[in-house]
């Protein structure tokens, strides 16, 4: 996959990894849905996204380097997938692009709480999430803040007060 690149130009090369919708949910939910087996992946996500595109995904993030998959230690029959240090770099990117699409779009609450969180709280909440998702995906060491129980709080905040 690597040696056919139509140029050099950097838009370019991120767009031939990561221009098409599928792989950025996909990123998303291994990122803020801390979903790391196929079934999570293909059952959970608002999306709906099939289970030949989902495989055809994995395969093209393992082969860009933005993932690894392993056996997953608890269920022999299942893989884990893990973002590498080149998918949890997206973390700035996810967080304009959800910016962008809460000033531009119709977004619901519930589903831009996350985004509003990480542009209130800039890079300095998104350098903490990227050392959280570190320790979740490649073992380096938990820090003391859960960016990430921070979000899924509120998340789950604004789905309950809907609700009531």
């Amino acid at each position: 996959m690597k040696d056919a690149r139509r140029s050099g130009c950097p838009i370019n090369l991120t767009l031939e990894i990561l221009g098409d919708r599928w792989s950025l949910i996909v990123l998303r939910d291994m990122m803020f849905g801390n979903r790391r087996h196929f079934r999570e992946l293909l059952t959970k996500s608002e999306e709906g996204i099939a289970s030949n595109i989902l495989a055809d995904r994995l395969k093209r993030l393992l082969a860009e380097g933005l993932i690894t998959k392993e056996d997953d230690p608890s269920h022999k029959q299942k893989a884990l997938y893990s973002l590498t240090e080149m998918g949890i770099a997206l973390v700035p990117v996810f967080a304009v692009m959800g910016a962008w699409g809460r000033r531009f779009l119709p977004v619901t609450e519930e589903l831009s709480i996350r985004a509003e969180l990480l542009e209130d709280g800039g890079p300095e909440m998104w350098a903490a999430f990227m050392e959280e998702l570190r320790a979740i995906h490649t073992g380096a060491p938990a820090p003391a803040r859960s960016v990430f129980g921070e979000l899924q709080a509120a998340y789950e905040a604004t789905v309950a007060a809907r609700a009531g």
